[in-house]
């Protein structure tokens, strides 16, 4: 009975969406359900979502001139992505570190230096490729 009503008061509140997820994804939605201690799946995507939203909200008071860091984990069969991006930016990257991480992926390290908005729309074009396993990027 609480279970219902919990379902009629989130039905009643939030608008249901529709998310096409993969099997990975959906697994590691589960474990972080587990190992958290989430509610449900549903908390967990709201969760990073709240994720998402901050850092994006971060990331928009980024402006002028900046030196930061940003980490990529990809496979490597994706190299040719990030390859045809940093090309796009050679005047921000100050120095890259690749190596093979782990047995098919790749760890790229990159220290930049210049305008925030060039800078951030190559960690844009990262993100939208749908090719990074990890991006993270640190402003100093």
């Amino acid at each position: 009975m609480v279970n219902y009503i919990n379902k009629l008061l989130i039905s009643i509140f939030m608008t249901i969406i529709s998310v096409s997820l993969n099997d990975k994804n959906i697994e590691e939605i589960n474990r972080i359900q587990k190992v958290h201690g989430y509610s449900g799946r549903s908390e967990v995507i709201r969760a990073g979502l709240r994720l998402l939203i901050s850092e994006s909200k971060n990331s928009e008071k980024i402006f002028g001139e900046i030196k930061s860091i940003l980490i990529l984990i990809h496979n490597h069969d994706d190299e040719r992505v990030v390859s045809d991006i940093k090309h796009k930016f050679k005047g921000e990257i100050q120095t890259q570190i690749h190596s093979h991480f782990k047995e098919d992926k790749c760890l790229e390290i990159f220290v930049l230096e210049g305008n925030a908005d060039i800078i951030k729309e190559m960690v844009r074009l990262l993100q939208t490729s749908k090719k990074m396993d990890l991006i993270k990027f640190i402003v100093t």
